[in-house]
């Protein structure tokens, strides 16, 4: 039976930062993921400077033969309604595409991988874990995004107690008569909230190619809203009337509502997989990647302390320090029943309040930009 010092279930950025840290640190780490890499990802696709920090991204290097578009503008609004223009004078994100970013991480994490293995069995054994019947640790990271297996065994009931935020997404190169018939400016990502305020659109140029995409807090008719948005862009000739019709589905737990437990004996949960999102873009690529560093930080404190046994070390109240960890960095989890919805009228003068900030360029630029989608008050996290 093949054995390591960690196991983790998911090869995206979270999954592949940990084993970046812990390798680094000498550690034995082995990846198990579903898929075959490269594979696509839904996502609008771009990366702030504090994602890079934290990663230590060599840019010249990921910039040679992949997408690494720097962006100095935004546009934002309410679909149907005024557009707002921000700019600054430097790149404060970077385009990319998750089919290249996720693989080239995997690539440069150094761990072991077995891809296009999905989990199917995880049984505890001992002082430790075997998953599948041939692979044992005594530590497994559950990384697989919303649906992960791991989470699924530490209690996650998955579309019963869980109000998720639910995306279609597809992005494709364009042809030279799409790139003609598309008026969306490269590097300037456009930014569409819902008229009822419960989700958002978005449009990204990346050279040739296109992402769009569209989430909402919960799927209720999700189609019709990304159908809606589309005919909207292409009556307006923002894009191509000829787009692929084949939309990816993805789902995600807002971090202040995600109910997960997220450590048990010889269990922890990273990114998605632990609702990391942030709560008003939507974002996961930056949590993930920060939850990846506090749980290599604590995995690493156990590890080094020579008062806990190697049999104890991954005990759930050696763990707990994560779970500590993420509290600090990301807030307090809402706990018992989100408060009841507010009446018709209180919710009109809402809608109405938000959809006149929204045409303010100031509120566009200090709030929903730098706040909300670029998170530029949080320094980024050590690595």
């Amino acid at each position: 039976m093949e054995s390591c010092d960690v196991l983790i279930v998911g090869g995206g950025p979270a999954g592949t930062t940990l084993a970046w840290k812990l390798r680094a640190a000498g550690l034995d780490v082995l990846i198990l993921d579903k898929k075959i890499f490269p594979r696509d990802k839904t996502c609008a696709g771009w990366i702030t400077p504090a994602v890079v920090e934290t990663l230590k991204l060599d840019t010249a290097d990921y910039a040679r033969g992949r997408v690494f578009q720097p962006i100095q503008r935004f546009v934002t609004g309410t679909i149907g309604g005024k557009e707002v223009h921000t700019g600054y004078d430097t790149p404060v994100s970077y385009g990319i595409r998750r089919f290249e970013f996720d693989d080239y991480l995997l690539q440069r994490c150094g761990a072991r991988v077995l891809l296009g293995e999905p989990l199917k069995s995880l049984k505890h054994d001992g002082d430790g874990w075997v998953v599948n019947g041939k692979l044992r640790a005594p530590l497994v990271i559950g990384a697989g995004g919303h649906f992960c297996p791991v989470a699924r065994y530490l209690g996650a009931n998955l579309g019963a107690d869980e109000k998720i935020i639910a995306a279609q997404e597809i992005e494709f190169e364009m042809s030279a008569a799409q790139q003609r018939a598309c008026s969306v400016a490269e590097d300037r990502p456009e930014l569409y909230f819902c008229a009822d305020l419960k989700g958002y659109g978005w449009i990204f140029r990346k050279g040739n190619f296109l992402n769009i995409g569209l989430g909402r807090e919960d799927n209720h008719k999700l189609a019709e809203h990304v159908t809606a948005f589309c005919e909207g862009l292409k009556q307006q000739g923002r894009i191509p009337a000829d787009i692929p019709t084949k939309f990816h589905g993805h789902a995600y737990l807002l971090y202040p509502l995600a109910p997960r437990q997220l450590v048990d004996d010889g269990l922890l949960l990273i990114g998605d997989a632990a609702g990391l999102a942030y709560p008003q873009s939507g974002e996961g690529i930056r949590p993930a990647i920060e939850s990846a560093i506090l749980a290599a930080d604590t995995i690493l404190a156990v590890r080094g302390n020579p008062a806990v046994s190697p049999a104890n070390r991954y005990q759930r109240a050696q763990l707990e320090p994560y779970v500590a960890q993420l509290t600090a960095r990301f807030g307090e989890r809402l706990h018992g029943d989100t408060p009841a919805a507010p009446g018709h009228f209180a919710q009109r003068f809402k809608e109405t309040l938000a959809h006149w900030l929204l045409r303010r360029r100031w509120f566009a630029r200090h709030v929903v930009i730098d706040r909300w989608f670029l998170h530029r008050h949080q320094p980024p996290l050590p690595s």
